[in-house]
């Protein structure tokens, strides 16, 4: 099976975990795979179930960041550790300014396990989440159900002063889709341009299930082969976060149906512009915004429509029904 290596390393990784864990952590840390917990998420700081990094032990630690490890791409993790540690980034930041947001903390990060790891007669899953940062595995026997929703997101976008200056984690998913909207001639901009002004926020939020009603903008087979060749390099962006052999044939199925892609724009093209966009077609969804604190605050995330947390796979094989 085309996941069958990288399953067994999350297996091993989940259950060398919960070893590790108290019965008091096991109790924060684990809970039934159909319960309603698995489906709540939220990309802000908030409180959370599951059980944070701030209550473990330093070998615990090591042990939830290679659970992590076992999904991501080498880009993948590389983001969300940064994204992790930028919590300390940001409420510099914020004190300097004598703001008081949130607790700003990189041990508020919680880890989550859904079902048995050790039952390959049913599902189990794993997430990580907190601030900027949600990250969502679905699993049952050596296949990988769903790896979506797959939330980024990054506060200062680009840090503008200080040791860590210049850093910006998410650039390119700016960088690639300014070039593709500055590429686009009148007739392909007009097109493209659902908003004059950006949200303040991605549309979909952190609902359970993603719904917009229809495709907007210009789709793939409206574009150049060089604007096409953009668009697959976004979502390369997006899904290259996730492990070669979870991503390859998702990017290529995608790829194959780039014709049917929407790319829709809201706000200014340039940098420092506040902006928003995104990629639809069919159950395929990327969302990206980048408006708030003067355009220098990321919100982006990849979705499937219908099959977010694994719920029309669960569906189709009757696991509802099956699974006590």
């Amino acid at each position: 099976m085309l996941h069958e290596l990288v399953i067994d390393k999350m297996k091993k990784c989940a259950l060398n975990l919960m070893k590790e864990f108290s019965e008091e952590q096991l109790r924060k840390a684990t809970y039934p795979f159909l319960d309603g917990e698995r489906v709540y998420w939220y990309y802000a700081p908030i409180n959370r179930h599951g059980l944070p990094l701030r209550d473990m032990s330093e070998p615990q630690k090591s042990l939830a960041f290679e659970l992590m490890k076992t999904g991501l791409s080498e880009k993948g993790n590389l983001r969300a550790n940064q994204i992790i540690q930028h919590e300390e980034i940001l409420g510099k930041i914020e004190k300097e300014a004598e703001i008081i947001m949130w607790e700003r903390d990189p041990t508020l990060y919680f880890f989550t396990i859904f079902g048995d790891p050790s039952d390959d007669a049913k599902p189990w899953g794993w997430r990580v989440e907190g601030h900027h940062l949600s990250l969502h595995f679905s699993i049952w026997g050596n296949n990988i159900l769903s790896i979506t929703p797959s939330f980024f997101g990054v506060n200062p976008a680009r840090v503008q002063s200080g040791p860590h200056e210049g850093l910006e984690i998410l650039a390119p998913r700016q960088s690639l889709a300014l070039d593709l909207m500055q590429s686009l001639d009148p007739a392909q901009s007009k097109r493209a341009l659902i908003f004059d002004e950006a949200p303040k926020d991605i549309l979909t939020f952190s609902s359970a299930r993603a719904s917009l009603p229809k495709e907007e903008g210009l789709a793939g087979k409206r574009m150049s082969f060089t604007q096409k060749d953009i668009l697959k390099s976004i979502i390369e962006e997006y899904i290259g976060e996730y492990k070669p052999d979870i991503a390859d044939d998702i990017i290529s199925r995608w790829a194959k149906d780039i014709d049917n892609i929407h790319f829709a724009w809201g706000g200014g093209n340039q940098v420092g512009d506040p902006h928003y966009y995104r990629l639809h077609g069919g159950t395929f969804l990327i969302e990206y915004d980048n408006v708030q604190n003067n355009a220098n605050h990321i919100h982006s995330v990849w979705r499937d429509v219908d099959n977010d947390f694994a719920v029309d796979v669960l569906r189709e094989h009757l696991l509802l029904y099956h699974i006590t």
